[in-house]
């Protein structure tokens, strides 16, 4: 078997061509594609000297397609792209950019370029080889990745399946993806779903919510009889919660710049279409009453705890319950004492540095998109699919474009994404089948009929908090604990022990506690450890604002807070000396009292996209 071509540098051409313009029948462009962008520069009526939009980064793009014109004269195919770049606020916005490919007399020959260009950007999106020499042609594409998304439609403050229904599912159809939608009904329905999956149909589970529903996922797949396997399976999450850490934690991988609300879904959305996942650690996390669940986020006790719990009350706020909570938390500060123990990793990471001096994010009440306008639609169903389903989509015309394009649909029998564009006297424009699914791809059915619209949200202010014991299923399989002694016995000597009173104690996997909170900005979500912090009593409030301030930035390390302790572990025990107070893993309450946790590296598999470079968004 040849070798593999070797990596080309981001400016290296791959494909150079002429097209025209589409619906404008006069300018034509040279489009020059290479690893990072497309390049654009027009050609007619006369060169442009400072092009505007003409480099479109690949990060930018969900996907592609090539069309037809319905018009039995017209020999000219399209390519056609999507795009999410910033506008003049920062904010993305969806764009099209649609090219006619004429260079050829007959119609087989200008699809056959148009599908060219197709193939390559796909390639380049998924991360797959393009051929040194050979032909390219959309032979080079596997099947569309099947995903299934579950959606929380209360997650945050209730728009959790708006947002999914006007910016999620068109970007992944967009992407060429497959999919099924299943929303939940209740707590832990996703922990029930995935215990019974069939995990061979699909390649990747993703959470459209906060948190809490991924939690939810990573225990059910491993409290599976073949857990083993199980676990393998990729998970991703677009955030629609109110606490959305682990999304800023891969907004930060994938190189873009802090971002809340719908910035931070979009940014999540054209990730997930890259594709490419990522070893992800699981902490074990053994409870008083010998029960254990498993966190990819955090186990946190004293403030951060009381702050989580306290402010369910205010969840209509979505993110700014946080804030909230903390003003009141700060105002009734408590302290705990306590007992931490830890088994230090056996190479310590470099010590805790502040990140690339990252401007605090805005409010998510800022970013908030429009109301969608009202559109009829088909009924809504409690599982959708890549069947053909109608999604409303605001109209958006082609940058450069003063007129509006025509309706069209995706490939590979995706939604059709009516209202993106209206005719403007040109022949309309039909899909060319480049992504199809190939035979014997599995189809989904649609079932479980519900009322057309958006699940009704329940009237109250917040939610009942259920009992502690409701709200994290224990797990009886998975991977045993080999560093933990039964829970209550003596730990070995090489364990190093903290007693003392304590404001919070917060154990950590990824680098973010929250989408604009950068609890420990050197970690990885490979690295193996925990990241343990602790603020010990003493602290003035002042001070601790001070701290979760410049935790926004990752900067907390820097200030040089005496109260403010750190250590990289590998398993650790907390023991809970006062008599009431809240444990939280992953942002849900457990029950109070003794635990320990031990890091299992590289368990899990994350959904991340390509891996950027932080500060450096395009």
């Amino acid at each position: 078997m040849a070798p593999p071509p070797p990596p080309l540098a981001a400016s290296t051409p791959l494909l150079h061509g002429e097209f025209g313009s589409y619906p404008a029948r006069g300018p034509r462009f040279a489009l020059t594609l290479t690893s990072q962008a497309l390049h654009i520069q027009r050609l007619r009526p006369k060169p442009e000297a400072r092009p505007r939009g003409g480099l479109v980064p690949l990060a930018e793009v969900s996907g592609c397609c090539t069309l037809r014109s319905r018009s039995p004269s017209d020999s000219a195919a399209y390519f056609c792209i999507y795009t999410y770049p910033r506008g003049r606020r920062g904010a993305r916005r969806r764009a099209t950019r649609t090219f006619q490919a004429d260079g050829a007399a007959t119609y087989e020959e200008n699809r056959a370029e148009a599908q060219r260009w197709a193939t390559a950007l796909t390639c380049l999106l998924r991360g797959l080889p393009l051929p040194g020499d050979g032909e390219i042609t959309p032979d080079l594409l596997p099947r569309p990745p099947r995903l299934l998304l579950l959606v929380n439609p209360f997650g945050g403050r209730g728009l959790a399946w708006q947002w999914c229904k006007n910016h999620v599912l068109p970007m992944i159809s967009e992407a060429g993806l497959s999919f099924n939608l299943i929303q939940t009904e209740r707590q832990n329905h996703a922990r029930e779903l995935v215990q019974g999956l069939s995990l061979s149909e699909w390649d990747g589970i993703v959470t459209v919510s906060g948190d809490g529903l991924l939690h939810e996922v990573l225990n059910g797949l491993l409290d599976r009889p073949d857990w083993e396997e199980a676990v393998k399976m990729p998970v991703g999450i677009l955030p629609c919660g109110s606490g959305n850490a682990l999304a800023g934690a891969v907004n930060q991988h994938g190189g873009f710049e802090p971002a809340l609300g719908l910035d931070l879904l979009l940014n999540c959305s054209l990730l997930l279409c890259r594709g490419g996942g990522h070893p992800l650690d699981l902490l074990s996390v053994t409870l008083a009453s010998g029960s254990r669940c498993f966190s990819f986020l955090s186990v946190a006790w004293g403030f951060v705890s009381d702050v989580d719990i306290q402010s369910e009350r205010f969840r209509a706020l979505g993110s700014a319950r946080f804030t909230l909570g903390t003003v009141l938390g700060l105002a009734t500060l408590h302290t705990y004492r306590g007992r931490l123990s830890y088994l230090p990793a056996t190479v310590e990471p470099a010590s805790p540095t502040p990140a690339h001096s990252l401007p605090r994010a805005k409010s998510e009440l800022t970013l908030t998109p429009d109301p969608a306008p009202p559109m009829a639609h088909s009924p809504l169903h409690r599982s959708v699919s890549d069947l053909p389903l109608p999604l409303p989509q605001p109209a958006l015309a082609s940058p450069g474009s003063p007129e509006p394009l025509p309706i069209l649909s995706l490939n590979g029998g995706g939604p059709e994404l009516a209202g993106d564009w209206g005719g403007a006297g040109d022949a309309p424009l039909s899909p060319d089948p480049l992504l199809s699914s190939p035979p014997g791809s599995p189809k989904a059915a649609l079932h479980s009929p519900v009322s057309e619209g958006a699940p009704v949200i329940p009237p109250s202010s917040g939610l009942p908090l259920p009992t502690p014991d409701a709200r994290v299923g224990a797990s009886t399989c998975g991977p045993p604990d080999h560093l933990l002694p039964p829970l209550g016995t003596p730990l070995p000597p090489d364990w190093v022990t903290l007693e003392g009173d304590f404001v919070l104690m917060l154990a950590i996997s990824p680098s973010h506690l929250g989408a604009d909170l950068v609890a420990a900005p050197h970690a990885r979500f490979d690295d193996g450890l925990v990241h343990l912090c602790w603020v010990r009593s003493g602290i003035s409030r002042a001070a601790l604002l001070r701290l979760f301030l410049a935790m926004e930035r990752g900067s907390h390390f820097s200030l040089g807070c005496p109260q403010l302790g750190y250590a990289a572990a590998r398993a650790f025990r907390l023991e809970p000396l006062t008599p009431r107070g809240v444990l939280t893993v992953d942002g849900e309450q457990v029950e109070y009292g003794p635990l320990q946790a031990q890091m299992h590296p590289g368990i899990g598999t994350l959904l991340t996209g390509p891996p950027g470079c932080p500060g450096r968004e395009p």
